[in-house]
């Protein structure tokens, strides 16, 4: 096991709760990207959302961007629109294992027989 000094175990213990306040370089340096691109803060989430779908990104990743582009002005029905929009390139089964991820971040409860 390497040795791992105890402020860095406790970032990552931090970093894997969830906890927003330890993430805040991360924060700033999304600030920073998102000025940079010159888009909105809707379109930079949804953007974002997009690139998670493409990549098959963990789940962790939707709580994250889901919670940033709903802050940025995002509903739910421009997420399901960036769903459909992406599907002809991505593929069904991608969109399908996004769907329920992004539900889970909107607070949505997952139908029955979804996982």
């Amino acid at each position: 096991m390497a040795a791992v000094a105890q402020d860095t175990h406790d970032t990552l213990a931090g970093i894997s709760a969830g906890k927003v306040e330890v993430l805040e370089s991360a924060l700033e340096l999304r600030e920073a990207q998102r000025e940079a691109t010159g888009l909105d803060e809707r379109t930079f989430g949804l953007v974002k959302i997009a690139a998670l779908i493409a990549l098959d990104a963990p789940p962790a990743s939707y709580a994250w961007q889901v919670a940033n582009a709903v802050e940025g002005g995002a509903t739910a029905e421009d997420i399901l629109g960036v769903l459909r929009a992406v599907a002809p390139q991505v593929g069904g089964p991608s969109v399908v294992a996004a769907a329920p991820e992004i539900m889970l971040a909107l607070g949505l409860s997952l139908p029955d027989g979804a996982e």
